[in-house]
């Protein structure tokens, strides 16, 4: 399953009752990193998210905070669980998706846009 091999920044509306640690915090790579920061606000409140795919590394800002700046390779803790992504270098291209968990979940995404990165 593609999850398991791709990134997953983490949307965690309620991070005030999830009960998760650092690593499941919003704008997180899933399981794989901590936070620098925790802007999220909780939900039914709008946050912003900026991700930067830039090879092999990644930067997500959460209403305008650097939350995550990651370079493949850096260390990442064990899985805990069968449903954490699997551990080990991920491409450098390939597909965006937009996710909810299920029936009950209920996930809004507002002025969703993709562009390519500018030379300097």
């Amino acid at each position: 399953m593609p999850v398991f091999y791709g990134y997953e920044v983490q949307i965690d509306n309620h991070p005030e009752t999830s009960n998760e640690d650092d690593y499941h915090v919003t704008g997180t790579l899933y399981s794989l990193t901590k936070p620098l920061a925790k802007p999220g606000k909780p939900g039914p409140e709008w946050n912003t998210m900026e991700i930067t795919l830039d090879g092999p590394r990644t930067l997500v800002y959460v209403n305008g905070e650097k939350v995550t700046d990651y370079r493949e390779g850096e260390p990442v803790p064990e899985r805990k669980f069968d449903f954490e992504p699997m551990r080990g270098r991920r491409p450098d291209s390939g597909y965006i998706g937009l996710q909810n968990h299920g029936n009950d979940d209920i996930v809004f995404f507002k002025e969703v846009s993709v562009k390519p990165l500018t030379k300097n």
